[in-house]
């Protein structure tokens, strides 16, 4: 992991003095974020300085570049600055991914492990805003047992859902459906075809649909066709998909793109769907060099990529790269059920959008604030000074979906009053004009215990996040066991008669029994410490 060499300096002059303080790492262009902090000392001003009017310069804080102070051995030291600035993310893929696995009697790959993905496949209750941007909701509670000085600090961020099916826009769909040899397996192209037909029925007449097939090499089975009279011949094209040959998603995706572009109508949502094992084995196998082909393609009109993933073996990373370097989100389905859920339920939210280039960024008061980490988001990271640079992408964001961060936050002793004021900003689709929104929070907003009093959904949403941080290995202060994190889970799906609240307690479930039966102890309560 890259690091600037102001935050060499000051990791090691924080570690002379006695402290451990952790910086971020470097988003993919170099450029520096925060993400995973300690704010050092006791100085800076009263209360929290609030985020720029709308279009003016980001703050001038870098990492490793905010206020000087005097160590334990009266040496000064530049304390890494309080600002955590990431794209905003929707995709539940990994989530769904594990589940899978888990059901097979596998633990998933840490690498595979996305906490954002967890946290944001659960209904969250935030309030949703009247226009078209988005509401912002900041909470958190203690978690205790080990991790007293700490708290989870929610960070909510939540669009208008589509009141009527006639409301969104029509659709220019194109298809993209991988036949390769792989897809073979029952679950994969069985699958796709079923979900294709779900989707199918779920058009609108004046939605537009594209189908093309690659293996080892592509084609296209229906160009861009109105569903209005054409719903027979798009079924047809479905039902004649066989797997055949290797997987050349590159040619796939290249060939999808200029379907779209072909087929292109003004005025509509205009996106590629990817549905694939994701397993590349033929062409280009590089998400950044397969997207490379299809650059202008994105940019000049507006096309962006939704990948549904299939398959108990599945190329998680290629199709989560694809998809963010694709101004777009990813899913994962297994089964018929979740099929329905993705291209019914969720239909608006995956063929519209709300939000172009969406950010956040987080800044925290150094008055009341020790240490915070962003859990997940890690390949999500955007330079804090490039928060309001609308050239640098974000995430694309539909109607009804919410967005969750969650911090662990360490607090000054006796700490009272401003702790975060969070910021959103996003392009609206059709004009491209900047907006923001903010909310703040205090320290009496995240100072309850949170599995005595703290409202369900944040309950819900910490069970998950324990669950995938330590699914991939990690240490969140005041982590319980798996066996605990069931039971919780267990009682929260009778309290909120959420199945999906239920399906996360037999995930957890089926993890500490793989743990149990390779001989690994289910991890118990983490002690109290700094964060790495």
């Amino acid at each position: 992991m890259e690091r600037g060499t102001n935050t060499y300096r000051a990791a090691v002059a924080l570690l002379l003095g006695g402290m451990l303080i952790t910086g971020c790492g470097a988003s993919g262009d170099g450029a520096r974020s925060s993400a995973d902090h300690g704010v050092a000392g006791n100085g800076g001003p009263a209360g929290g300085k609030q985020p720029p009017a709308p279009g003016q310069p980001a703050p001038g804080q870098r990492e490793g570049a905010a206020v000087e102070e005097r160590d334990e051995a009266g040496q000064e030291s530049a304390a890494p600055d309080y600002l955590s600035t990431f794209a905003l993310d929707v995709d539940t893929a990994s989530y769904g991914y594990a589940r899978r696995t888990l059901g097979d009697g596998q633990l998933p790959d840490a690498g595979t492990v996305r906490p954002e993905e967890f946290v944001n496949s659960f209904r969250q209750g935030y309030e949703q805003p009247e226009g078209n941007g988005f509401s912002v909701h900041v909470d958190g509670a203690r978690p205790g047992a080990g991790a007293s000085d700490w708290s989870l600090m929610r960070v909510g961020l939540a669009t208008r859902a589509e009141a009527k099916t006639g409301e969104r826009p029509p659709a220019a769909l194109t298809f993209v459906v991988d036949i390769s040899g792989s897809m073979a397996e029952p679950g994969r192209l069985d699958l796709a075809k079923t979900s294709l037909g779900i989707l199918a029925d779920e058009l609108r007449d004046d939605d537009s649909v594209s189908l093309v097939t690659f293996s080892d090499e592509a084609e296209t089975r229906l160009p861009m066709t109105r569903l209005q009279g054409n719903r027979t011949k798009l079924r047809d094209a479905i039902e004649e998909m066989e797997p055949t040959d290797s997987t050349n998603v590159e040619a796939g995706v290249e060939q999808g793109y200029e379907e779209a572009v072909e087929g292109h109508r003004e005025g509509a949502t205009n996106r590629v769907v990817l549905l694939s094992d994701a397993l590349a084995n033929t062409g280009e196998t590089q998400a950044d060099a397969i997207l490379e082909r299809i650059g202008d393609a994105r940019k000049e009109y507006g096309i962006t990529l939704f990948g549904v993933g299939v398959g108990s073996d599945y190329g998680d990373q290629l199709m989560e790269r694809l998809t963010n370097k694709g101004d777009g989100n990813t899913t994962y389905i297994s089964d018929e059920e979740q099929a329905r859920k993705v291209f019914v339920d969720q239909l608006p939210a995956h063929v519209e959008l709300r939000a172009r280039d969406a950010k956040a960024q987080v800044e925290f008061d150094r008055k009341n604030v020790k240490q915070f980490k962003l859990i997940g988001y890690e390949n999500r990271k955007v330079a804090d000074d490039d928060f309001r640079d609308d050239s640098v992408d974000g995430g694309e964001v539909g109607p009804g979906h919410t967005v969750t961060a969650l911090y662990a936050v360490r607090l000054r002793e006796g700490a009272s009053g401003h702790v975060a004021t969070a910021t959103v900003r996003w392009l609206d689709p059709k004009t491209r004009k900047a907006h923001e929104e903010s909310g703040s929070v205090e320290t009496g907003a995240i100072d309850g215990r949170l599995w005595d009093g703290a409202g369900e959904r944040l309950q819900v949403t910490a069970v998950a996040a324990y669950f995938a941080d330590t699914l991939r290995g990690g240490d969140l202060p005041g982590t319980p066991s798996l066996g605990e994190l069931a039971s919780r889970a267990r009682k929260l799906a009778a309290s909120t008669e959420d199945s999906s609240v239920g399906k996360l307690a037999t995930a957890i479930e089926q993890a500490d029994r793989i743990r149990n039966g390779t001989g690994e102890e289910p991890s118990g309560t983490s002690g109290e410490g700094e964060l790495g």
